[in-house]
């Protein structure tokens, strides 16, 4: 049988279909349409053109931004807000006539690269997703770590550690809280970051670029968030202490990362040692779909 995965993404929802190898028979999407009846119509006949193209029926897996509440089985957290509140699983079973899975699109992505990615073969596996916000997914021995709330992994809304006097208390999230990682590291936070250093706008490429050309003010910003990402992964390094952080979001393309993100973490670690791997992922935006499609294999 073939595994059907459905990434539920903010800008398009994507289907695909994967053999019992791992390898792509198909893939299929659509605009996110923006409205609740339409989106679970829009998933239903994804998965029929996928299954159509692929020439089989297989178990289906959903990747979503939230997750679901245990308490009350409707989703929370999602940047689709018209999602929040919804009994989203539910109605697309009823909809499909089909049992489904669902998960956090960002514990698909560590779920997908614990499995054949970056991370295969690791015990403890710690996926950072730093794009327009910050995601993370937690796998351990194969398994995705939801914990008994829903929300293992959601790191993005914890506050910086070992803030210093000009960052306390930090800046206001959109959560309510002041402080968080979701606007201290991500992407939107490097571009925040900047132009509160310097007074000039630019994005995040634009920042990159300017500090490989060697512009004092880009390289303070870019040498400032490394810190800060840093610290934070060193937070998770001695609660969870994973074998390999997985990078995942538009700063996992930043190169210099790599190379400068274990000497801040070593920093921080409550420990006389640390060796852990930090590596891109394997299946880069491909991740999230591929971990969907192998929820049903857990």
């Amino acid at each position: 049988m073939i595994q059907i995965g459905i990434d539920f993404g903010g800008t398009k929802i994507e289907a695909a279909a994967l053999d019992a190898t791992g390898r792509f028979l198909t893939r299929v999407r659509t605009p996110n349409p923006g409205n609740y009846d339409q989106a679970i119509l829009d998933v239903r006949d994804l998965i029929a053109r996928a299954e159509q193209e692929a020439g089989a029926s297989g178990t289906i897996g959903i990747g979503t931004p939230g997750s679901i509440s245990p308490r009350t089985g409707r989703m929370r957290n999602s940047n689709s807000t018209y999602l929040n509140g919804r009994t989203f699983r539910e109605d697309l079973e009823v909809a499909l006539g089909r049992e489904i899975r669902m998960a956090n699109d960002a514990n698909c992505l560590a779920l997908s690269e614990a499995v054949d990615g970056a991370a295969a073969g690791a015990r403890i596996a710690f996926a950072v997703i730093v794009g327009t916000g910050v995601g993370g997914g937690l796998v351990v021995d194969g398994q995705i770590v939801e914990g008994a709330n829903g929300i293992g992994g959601e790191w993005g809304h914890i506050p910086l550690p070992w803030m210093r006097g000009d960052e306390f208390p930090g800046p206001e999230c959109w959560c309510g809280q002041r402080g968080c990682l979701d606007i201290q590291i991500s992407g939107t936070g490097l571009t925040r970051d900047h132009t509160a250093r310097t007074g000039h706008h630019l994005d995040g490429p634009a920042i990159i670029q300017a500090a490989r050309r060697g512009a004092a003010d880009a390289t303070a910003t870019v040498e400032a968030y490394v810190d800060r990402l840093g610290r934070a992964m060193a937070l998770l390094v001695n609660v969870i202490d994973p074998d390999v952080f997985v990078m995942g979001g538009g700063m996992s393309n930043v190169e210099e990362i790599y190379d400068r993100l274990p000497d801040v973490i070593r920093r921080y670690t409550f420990a006389d040692a640390w060796e852990g791997a930090i590596v891109p992922a394997k299946w880069g935006d491909s991740s999230g779909v591929r971990g969907a499609a192998r929820l049903w294999a857990m």
